[in-house]
């Protein structure tokens, strides 16, 4: 069955499996630290990360959805449109969830960085501790609440990285909407089908609500999502 698949997405589901079993194997952080993809102005950024951190997962979850994803779409996108054109509609939309996910972060660390200027704290304190790879609740030198939230906050986009390859997933789903627009597709916890043209404005939509609205403990760079899904959608229609 997987000699069937097409070479451009058999060999990028086997690069990330192969990559999810040694990061586990390892049990190491030295793999998320150099290949998963930290804020671009991160003491732990390197160029590379644009591209390997869409190797990288976070779980078996993760990248069960992502692979299944592209295993359902994938196939039938690269026949489509060729090899070249679906390699590069992969990547573009990864870099794209990259991008846009960033420029979120950048919008972000811009109002925390003028509020903590504005309270006289130094932000060079919180790069240093992030350069000196700390790690749990940084011991902040200000009795104000918001102001120790503010900078934790900071400490936390520096420290944090972005894994996964969901940008490129999202841009292969919102191709393949693009594309077949009335294909029917199932889905887990939908018990009908539904047009595959109605996916891109659901994944825009949500992407965005999720994304502003940032619940407590939702770690998924939703923004990711969107980036893709526009870099798809843009990439068939030119």
């Amino acid at each position: 069955m997987f000699n069937n698949i097409p070479p451009i997405t058999r060999n990028i589901i086997i690069i990330n499996i192969v990559v999810f079993i040694l990061t586990y194997v390892l049990q190491t952080d030295m793999m998320y630290r150099y290949l998963a993809a930290f804020y671009p102005f991160s003491p732990f950024f390197h160029s590379w990360q644009i591209i390997t951190h869409m190797f990288m997962h976070g779980s078996f979850m993760h990248i069960l959805f992502n692979l299944m994803t592209l295993y359902s779409f994938g196939p039938v996108l690269e026949q489509v449109l060729g090899q070249k054109k679906f390699l590069i509609l992969y990547f573009a939309s990864g870099l794209g969830g990259f991008a846009l996910y960033n420029i979120w972060n950048y919008y972000e660390v811009s109002q925390i960085t003028n509020f903590l200027t504005s309270q006289a704290y130094d932000i060079h304190e919180i790069y240093k501790y992030a350069d000196n790879s700390y790690s749990g609740e940084m011991p902040i030198s200000t009795n104000s609440e918001a102001v120790r939230d503010a900078a934790q906050q900071l400490f936390n986009i520096l420290k944090t990285p972005m894994v996964g390859a969901s940008g490129a997933i999202f841009g292969v789903i919102a191709a393949f909407s693009t594309l077949f627009p009335d294909a029917k597709l199932m889905f887990m916890f939908i018990p009908f089908p539904i047009k595959a043209k109605y996916l891109t404005p659901i994944i825009i939509v949500v992407s965005l609500f999720l994304g502003f609205r940032q619940f407590s403990g939702d770690n998924i760079a939703h923004f990711a999502h969107l980036g893709g899904a526009l870099i798809g959608f843009l990439y068939i229609r030119s």
